[in-house]
């Protein structure tokens, strides 16, 4: 009997940063570390999984149905080897179907995309999570609105997978103000510290609390700051919606370039 498996909410740093050098060295090592760890703590290996990343929008909520997905090197200024990555999962079709149709009963617009590949959202952080490639991996994106309460309903609409051996993963990360980020120098940002701090408080909540503060997100100290853009977030809302009752909890922090990084695991 397959057992339920948890829902996360993974950081996937910034461009290929985990497959190349910084000065100073060591900045993603911890961020790298936590990615490398995270299939141990699964109860299985997935038969499937499905990602949310930031870095796909729609007007609808598109389900990645391509059955070899190439890649998206969609990260701009880095050195020539990092558009050389491969990560060639295969695609799930038969999956992709089901989780169209599971949104699509849910009443939530959705269509399937038989041609787009993976972007760097997923294949950069999965490289250290599966380096074999040797599961099913598909791509679900944001809506374009990024409505929390729309992406919180399309994980109640997709949490049943997880008792079929699906995997399902966020991937965005908690601090996405860039300007700043990249001013940090490994310094100190204090107001990535103070929405870190609401943001633990409220994944951690009972699941109704949880919810209804992560709908109204833009009401956290700093958020607007934290998140001039909220597409990095959005992936959070989409699998606290498919954690159902199971609470939240952080399992990675760490300072990266003076800002405050988590990643969480509900269930």
């Amino acid at each position: 009997m397959t057992t339920r498996f948890p829902v996360h909410f993974i950081p996937h740093g910034g461009g290929p940063c985990f497959f190349m050098d910084w000065n100073p060295p060591g900045i993603w090592d911890n961020m790298a570390a936590y990615l490398r760890g995270l299939a141990a703590t699964l109860p299985e290996k997935p038969k499937g999984i499905v990602v949310v990343s930031a870095h796909w929008e729609e007007d609808v909520f598109a389900v990645g149905s391509n059955a070899r997905p190439p890649l998206i090197y969609d990260y701009y200024g880095f050195p020539p080897h990092t558009y050389q990555l491969r990560y060639d999962a295969p695609g799930a079709p038969a999956l992709a179907a089901r989780l169209h149709d599971r949104l699509h009963a849910q009443g939530l617009p959705t269509k399937l995309d038989p041609v787009r590949g993976l972007d760097h959202g997923v294949f950069i952080p999965f490289k250290l999570i599966y380096p074999d490639a040797d599961i099913p991996v598909l791509q679900l994106s944001l809506k374009a609105d990024l409505d929390p309460a729309a992406h919180l309903a399309a994980g109640r609409a997709i949490a049943p997978l997880r008792d079929d051996g699906i995997l399902i993963v966020g991937s965005g990360m908690s601090y996405h103000n860039l300007q700043k980020f990249m001013r940090g120098g490994g310094g100190h940002i204090p107001e990535s510290d103070a929405f870190d701090t609401w943001l633990t408080a409220a994944v951690s909540a009972p699941p109704m609390q949880r919810n209804a503060l992560l709908e109204h997100w833009h009401d956290a100290p700093y958020a607007q700051n934290v998140h001039p853009r909220e597409e990095h977030l959005m992936p959070l809302m989409t699998v606290a919606g498919a954690a159902g009752d199971d609470r939240g909890v952080r399992i990675f922090s760490d300072r990266v370039m003076g800002a405050m990084i988590s990643g969480y695991q509900f269930g």
